[in-house]
């Protein structure tokens, strides 16, 4: 898959402990065998230029994004802040807010999809299955309809775990592909390869100050979003 990638990454959250970037759809969040750009270099040579750092930047993602996926990722940048991060995404403590541009209505107009999730490592394809099954995950996924606009649902969804590829394989089981998702049942790709899947909020205490923070990534600006209400 080729991906192109002509818009640069922005800042919209930053302080001593966390950076929050807006990634657009087809940069990579870590390095693969690819060797493409990768939002951590980048986030590094932007903290060493801006505070000219002469040696070693610390930058650690503490969440993944698909490539294809565009919006809101939250690096740490202290040791403190990525433990307690780690510990904070594991136990669920992080709201999480996506928008999602699907090929057919949902049957429901909101509600909770729940599959036990089997990854095959070597294709690197997650199946949803509807019972218990060896080594796979119990996902859950809460969805809202926003409306439709051209050949578009809109859905807010909200993941109540973090499965590798949930909600892109869980709304596919549903019955609802996302737009350009070609590994999960949609039938074409959007032009630049990214698929209709923005994180678009991120809600939680600071690590550190133990205050409320909320990160909004804005939108990509592609015709296929426009018209989109959060």
């Amino acid at each position: 898959m080729a991906y192109f990638c002509p818009v640069n990454p922005t800042v919209i959250f930053e302080d001593n402990h966390l950076l929050g970037i807006n990634k657009p759809a087809g940069w990579l969040v870590q390095g693969d065998r690819t060797g493409d750009a990768t939002l951590i270099d980048w986030g590094k040579t932007y903290l060493k230029e801006k505070y000219e750092k002469p040696g070693a930047v610390f930058l650690h993602p503490a969440h993944r994004l698909d490539r294809p996926v565009s919006g809101a990722v939250l690096f740490a940048r202290t040791d403190k802040a990525l433990s307690r991060l780690t510990t904070m995404f594991r136990e669920k403590q992080v709201t999480k807010t996506y928008l999602a541009l699907v090929l057919r209505e949902p049957s429901q107009a909101s509600g909770e999809l729940c599959h036990y999730l089997w990854k095959d490592e070597q294709r690197n394809v997650v199946k949803a299955l509807a019972r218990p099954f060896q080594d796979a995950k119990e996902s859950i996924t809460r969805y809202e309809t926003i409306g439709k606009r051209g050949d578009y649902w809109h859905l807010r969804v909200f993941p109540l775990t973090g499965r590798p590829h949930q909600i892109r394989v869980q709304l596919a089981a549903w019955g609802c592909p996302i737009a350009g998702d070609l590994k999960y049942g949609a039938p074409s790709a959007l032009p630049d390869a990214s698929i209709g899947l923005h994180s678009w909020c991120m809600e939680l205490l600071h690590p550190v100050r133990k205050e409320a923070i909320r990160m909004e990534a804005a939108l990509p600006d592609k015709v296929w979003w426009e018209g989109l209400e959060c």
